[in-house]
C-alpha cells in the first residue's frame, strides 16, 4: 500500500520519535578537491583528521569531522535551476568574531555574496569553489524563547528574507563602540520578497 507524505508525516507524529543529539558533519563531492579542501581550512580555520588524494576529513572544534570533500574527477558543474542543497550555515559566538572572519577573508580576496539580517540571525554568505553558498551567521536574539517570538510576529510574516546590510559599515560601528546588541536589531523596511537573494 502506498502512502502520501502527509499520511507518513501524521504517522510519525504519532510515534515515539528520538531526534538527533546534534548536527555532525556535511560531505562534498568534487572534481576541485585541492582547491575545496583549502578553501574550507582557510574559510573555517579547519585542519584535516584525516586526508590523503581521495579523501579529506575536516574539523574545526571537538569533532572529528565537520566537512568531509570526496575527490570525484570530471563531474558536471551544478546547474542553478536543479533540486538540491541551497546552503549550510556555521554559527559564529559574537558580532566581533563573524567581522573579524569577514575581514580575514576579504583580505585574501575571498568576497561574501550576500550579507542580510534575517532578523534571527545577522548573516554573509560566500560562495565555495564549486558555487556551493555557505552561511557564517550569528544568533540575534539571547533566548530561544524571543527567536520564537520574532518568527511569529508580523515583521517577520512580511518580511521573512530580512535586510541588506553593509558588512564594513557594521564593522565601523562595532569598533567606533556601538553595542552588539543594537547592531543586531532588524531595521524595517517592510515588505520583501526573493529578490537579490541568490538561489543556485
Amino acid at each position: 500500500m502506498v502512502t502520501t507524505v502527509a499520511e507518513r508525516v501524521r504517522d510519525a507524529q504519532e510515534e515515539a520519535v528520538i531526534s538527533p543529539q546534534t548536527f555532525a558533519h556535511i560531505v562534498l563531492r568534487t572534481s576541485r578537491f585541492e582547491e575545496l579542501v583549502a578553501w574550507y581550512k582557510f574559510a573555517l580555520g579547519a585542519h584535516a583528521s584525516f586526508e590523503n588524494e581521495m579523501l579529506a576529513f575536516l574539523t574545526y572544534d571537538h569533532e572529528h569531522h565537520r566537512v568531509a570533500v570526496l575527490n570525484a574527477p570530471g563531474l558536471a558543474e551544478q546547474s542553478p535551476g536543479a533540486a538540491g542543497v541551497h546552503h549550510f550555515a556555521f554559527t559564529y559566538a559574537s558580532m566581533s568574531d563573524l567581522l573579524k572572519t569577514y575581514e580575514r577573508l576579504k583580505a585574501r580576496g575571498v568576497k561574501p555574496i550576500l550579507c542580510i539580517n534575517h532578523g534571527p540571525t545577522t548573516s554573509i554568505y560566500y560562495a565555495d569553489p564549486d558555487n556551493n553558498q555557505i552561511e557564517f551567521q550569528i544568533e540575534n536574539f539571547g533566548s530561544e524563547r524571543e527567536a520564537k517570538a520574532f518568527f511569529a510576529s508580523e515583521a517577520f510574516a512580511v518580511n521573512p528574507i530580512g535586510v541588506d546590510f553593509d558588512p564594513d559599515e557594521l564593522h565601523r560601528r562595532l569598533k567606533a563602540g556601538e553595542d552588539e546588541a543594537s547592531l543586531k536589531v532588524r531595521p524595517d523596511i517592510g515588505p520583501r520578497g526573493l529578490d537579490g537573494v541568490p538561489l543556485r
